[in-house]
């Protein structure tokens, strides 16, 4: 299999809503409570709040992903086809 990979994990970067950056936040270990370095806008429903912010930003990225999986195993079912097929003189797979 030549087009699937070994896997498709892939991260988000949360961005904060109102300066855009995406690596100065901190928080409390338990992710409840976070807080933008750059502007100070805080998040009092912690990492929830952030994902739910970033919703949209989520949903495209999975989206590209899906996208992505799916043109690989259309590859790799159409590669798989033709080889079961080849040598057949009366079945052509383009």
């Amino acid at each position: 299999m030549k087009h699937l990979k070994d896997n498709y994990n892939f991260s988000i970067s949360l961005r904060c809503i109102v300066c855009g950056r995406e690596d100065c936040f901190e928080s409390k270990e338990d992710g409840s409570y976070i807080k933008c370095t750059n502007c100070g806008r805080e998040y009092h429903g912690g990492r929830d709040e952030l994902i739910e912010y970033n919703n949209e930003q989520i949903r495209e990225s999975i989206e590209q992903k899906k996208k992505e999986i799916t043109s690989d195993v259309k590859e790799e079912i159409h590669d798989m086809i033709k080889k079961a097929f080849s040598g057949n003189k009366h079945i052509k797979i383009k």
